[in-house]
């Protein structure tokens, strides 16, 4: 009889469940002490509705900090209740006691658990009409740090190895003063207000926008985007998404707009901490400063050769950005002597039928900048053996060059194949010109291979090198603010073997000709300070290009990634072509919207003297 009895007193133990606050449940690190555990009598203010439930700040805090995530500024004070049973017996401003299951939830592997609880029951509402008072953030010392993301990372998310360790098996202790994701982590749940909005990124197909508001950031460029330099990729930044009410966010936003004040939910949402409005934003202000003109102009001799470089996405001679491209090469670039091109596709597009020549796609780009008063470019290229150079399937991409055959030819012109590597000969010259480096290598698998030439003025006293790059992407990388630390760096391998390829070529060319002046550019797929291009910078001995010029670094950058403004696009130039070169990038389309935006990169034009 005695063993009956201790059963069912464990039974109704069970049954009821344990009395703990919301701080206790969420604690002081990314997984809840409490997790798989029933709680009962669990007491708070209904702060927020959703569709499939609602949040729960807890009232167990003392009446100086009502208004405060939480009398530990470690440990949200704030939890979601999973559950649509429970959404229509709450209503905002309600004090309530419920239990529930504490659980983790989160709709990815590779994305940080969000505490909840789920299969909420005994809903008790105790009032009605209580004041819900949102904190603030960038008030009472509620400032985001604004370098490094975790203590897991090394001081670096892009230290490697990537995924060496995970948020979810550590579960460190929060930090918010000195990591992003420890700071918004401690407001998980939390009901927030956010003043002095700048959308830092277009705003994406479902309207959610990165922003930064009234509190400290670093990295900030002239046009209110936030840079990512190096050891500081912008963790105070924090990404509006889907009003709570149902109501849509505008798809119309892009880089500098302002935004009204909102108020929401902070939490995490497909990967990324998130604030989830009430209702949805509303833009005060448009930035728009329109993308001017380089100034920098070729002036027909060696002593002023201008040299573009663009990635066009995908681009091929049927696209309806045909003239749009057409018009940024001839004007806003306006029509460098050599244009580098990336992601040039075949005659017939993305249809996989064995094509692989893209002379239609670039006689047809080469008209189209005519006809927008630009010059008569020729062009030339290396067909790819079909669908191994990856990009989108069937597309063929490759990297190609435009030239003003009024300044500039191909010295001795021998063009190399598809699998005829290039070699430096005695003095310099190329054995294939332009031709491919080491195109059977296999770290070009799925991927691009480097296309170099050597180029001379047309009374063929002066001449220069170029390299056109388009290393493999960062595909398979893992989100900045998510579980795997340090984040993955997709491929980096590969580029790493690439960047070395890259600059063993350069080198021989320097053995052979000291003095060979040499511009290495393209769309490296990866930044300046990490480990690809630090090993190509130091083993081919080429200088960074914006370094030489002096560009800002809160200026550097063609590509807008989520909540930064980055760099995927370089050049890099012997030290024969570094003096009085200039350089200046061309934000025809980083700021835009989406809409708008005719690549996914901007254009970067540089001038050089090649005069010997």
């Amino acid at each position: 009889m005695r063993v009956f009895t201790c059963l069912g007193a464990v039974a109704l133990l069970v049954q009821t469940g344990l009395a703990v606050t919301i701080s206790e449940i969420n604690g002081d690190r990314y997984i809840s002490p409490y997790k798989g555990e029933h709680v009962s009598g669990l007491k708070g203010l209904v702060t927020a509705k959703g569709k499939s439930g609602f949040y729960l700040r807890s009232t167990d805090v003392s009446s100086s900090s009502s208004s405060s995530s939480s009398s530990n500024s470690h440990t949200s004070n704030s939890v979601y209740v999973y559950g649509s049973q429970g959404v229509s017996k709450v209503a905002v401003g309600d004090i309530v006691t419920l239990s529930g299951k504490v659980s983790e939830y989160r709709s990815s592997s590779s994305y940080v658990y969000s505490t909840e609880i789920e299969s909420p029951s005994d809903i008790n509402v105790l009032s009605s009409g209580n004041t819900v008072t949102p904190i603030v953030i960038g008030q009472d010392g509620r400032n985001p740090p604004t370098e490094q993301y975790s203590s897991l990372d090394n001081g670096d998310v892009f230290s490697l190895p990537g995924d060496s360790s995970q948020l979810s098996n550590a579960n460190p202790v929060l930090r918010p003063t000195d990591f992003g994701m420890d700071f918004w982590q401690s407001l998980s749940g939390e009901l927030a207000t956010l003043t002095g909005l700048v959308s830092i990124s277009k705003a994406d197909s479902y309207g959610d926008t990165w922003v930064t508001g009234n509190w400290p950031v670093t990295g900030r460029n002239g046009r209110g985007g936030l840079t990512m330099r190096a050891k500081d990729a912008n963790p105070e930044s924090i990404v509006i998404g889907s009003p709570l009410d149902g109501t849509k966010n505008p798809t119309n936003r892009k880089l500098g707009d302002t935004l009204e004040d909102i108020t929401g939910i902070i939490t995490q949402a497909y990967g990324y901490y998130a604030l989830l409005p009430l209702t949805a934003i509303k833009q005060t202000g448009s930035n728009s400063t329109e993308a001017t003109a380089t100034t920098l102009v070729s002036d027909g001799t060696c002593r002023a050769i201008t040299v573009g470089d663009y990635n066009v996405d995908n681009f091929s001679p049927d696209t309806t950005r045909m003239s749009g491209i057409a018009e940024h090469i001839a004007k806003y670039m306006n029509s460098p002597t050599v244009v580098f091109l990336q992601e040039i596709q075949d005659n017939s597009g993305s249809k996989d039928d064995g094509v692989v020549s893209a002379s239609l796609t670039l006689s047809r780009l080469a008209s189209a900048i005519q006809a927008q008063g630009g010059v008569a470019y020729n062009y030339t290229d290396i067909d790819p053996i079909n669908d191994t150079n990856g990009g989108e399937h069937g597309g063929n991409i490759r990297v190609a060059y435009l030239y003003d055959p009024s300044v500039v030819r191909l010295r001795d012109y021998s063009p190399g194949s598809s699998t005829d590597a290039t070699q430096v000969l005695s003095g310099g010259a190329l054995s294939h010109n332009p031709g491919l480096i080491d195109p059977g290598n296999e770290a070009w698998d799925d991927s691009r291979k480097p296309l170099v030439a050597e180029w001379e003025t047309l009374d063929g006293q002066n001449s220069f090198y170029t390299i056109n790059v388009h290393f493999t992407s960062k595909y398979d990388s893992t989100g900045l603010e998510g579980d795997e630390r340090p984040p993955v760096n997709g491929w980096v391998e590969n580029r790493v073997e690439q960047a070395r390829i890259v600059a063993k070529f350069v080198t021989a060319l320097l053995a052979e000709k000291s003095e060979a002046k040499i511009l290495t550019g393209g769309d490296f797929n990866e930044y300046a300070f990490v480990e690809p291009l630090e090993v190509f910078a130091s083993e081919s001995k080429l200088l960074d290009l914006e370094e030489v010029t002096g560009i800002p670094a809160t200026e550097r950058y063609t590509y807008l990634y989520n909540q930064n403004c980055e760099s995927l696009d370089h050049m890099y130039v012997s030290s024969a072509l570094a003096a009085g070169a200039q350089m200046e990038h061309i934000h025809v389309n980083t700021w835009v919207s989406r809409a708008d935006e005719l690549s996914d990169h901007d254009p970067t034009v540089a001038l050089f003297d090649v005069c010997q």
